[in-house]
C-alpha cells in the first residue's frame, strides 16, 4: 500500500523539497527583483473548481471499489480482501470528508452559494445532510472491517451499493449546478485567490500534494481489488435485433 497522508517519510520529502526550492527561486539568474517592482502572483495551474472536480475523481473511483465490492459480497464473500475495504473507506473518510467536504465545500463554497440564493443553494441543505449520512456509511464499513470478519454480508452490501447510488447524483450536481454557481459569484480574480487559498489548505493538510497522494492510494486499492483494468469495464455489445 502506498504512503498515507501522514507517513511522516513523505512530511519529510516535501518538506526538503519545499526548502530547495525556495533556495532555487532565490538563486536562479533573473529572479533578483527591485524593491520598487510590485510582485506579480501567477495564477494557479490549477483553478478552484478544477481542482474540486478532479477530487471528485478520485471519489468517483472509490465508488467503483464500493458498487464492485458489493457484487463480490453477494456472490463470493469468502473472496473479499476486508482490509481493502476498510483502507478505500479510511481514504474515502481522510481525503473525501475530511478535506474536500468540511475544509472546502462546508466551510467555504456552500456558505457562500446558499447566501446567494438560487438552484443551487436550495440544493445545499440536502447536499450536507448526504455529507453526514456518507459519513455514517463510512464509520459504519470501517467498523466492520476492522472486525475482521464480514459477518451479515447484506447490510454491507446494501450500505456499499446506496453510498455509491447516493454520492453519485450528489458530485454531480455539485460539479454542474453549486461550483459553476461559485464560480459565477468569484469572477476571474477572485477565483485565483481562491485557488491559492485551497492549494494552501491542501498542502496544509496533507503535508505536501493530497492529491497525488490520494491517487496513489485509491491505485493500490485498485490494484489489490483487481479493478485496475479499464477494459474490464467495457459494456457488453447490445444484443442483435
Amino acid at each position: 500500500m502506498s504512503s498515507t497522508p501522514q507517513d511522516p517519510s513523505r512530511r519529510a520529502a516535501f518538506a526538503v523539497l519545499g526548502v530547495a526550492g525556495a533556495g532555487l527561486a532565490l538563486t536562479l539568474p533573473g529572479c533578483a527583483r527591485s524593491q520598487k517592482e510590485p510582485r506579480r502572483v501567477d495564477p494557479p495551474d490549477v483553478s478552484a473548481t478544477e481542482d474540486l472536480m478532479r477530487e471528485h475523481g478520485v471519489l468517483r473511483r472509490l465508488l467503483v471499489v464500493y458498487r464492485e465490492t458489493a457484487g463480490v459480497i453477494r456472490t463470493r464473500p469468502k473472496t473479499l480482501e476486508l482490509a481493502v475495504l476498510g483502507q478505500a473507506a479510511d481514504l474515502f473518510r481522510t481525503f473525501g470528508e475530511a478535506y474536500h467536504e468540511k475544509s472546502l465545500e462546508e466551510a467555504h463554497v456552500f456558505p457562500m452559494v446558499k447566501k446567494a440564493g438560487g438552484r443551487a443553494s436550495s440544493l445545499i441543505d440536502t447536499l450536507i445532510a448526504q455529507h453526514d449520512r456518507g459519513r455514517q456509511i463510512n464509520d459504519f464499513l470501517s467498523a466492520r472491517a476492522k472486525t475482521g470478519t464480514l459477518g451479515d454480508a447484506e447490510p454491507v452490501a446494501a450500505a456499499l451499493e446506496s453510498f455509491a447510488r447516493m454520492y453519485e447524483i450528489h458530485a454531480a450536481l455539485e460539479d454542474t449546478v453549486v461550483f459553476e454557481a461559485w464560480k459565477a459569484l468569484l469572477g476571474k480574480k477572485a477565483l485565483d485567490e481562491w485557488s491559492a487559498r485551497f492549494e494552501d489548505i491542501e498542502r496544509a493538510t496533507f503535508k505536501g500534494d493530497g492529491f497525488d497522494l490520494a491517487l496513489e492510494q485509491v491505485a493500490a486499492i485498485e490494484q489489490s481489488l483487481g479493478l485496475s483494468d479499464l477494459a474490464q469495464f467495457t459494456a457488453p455489445p447490445p444484443p442483435a435485433a
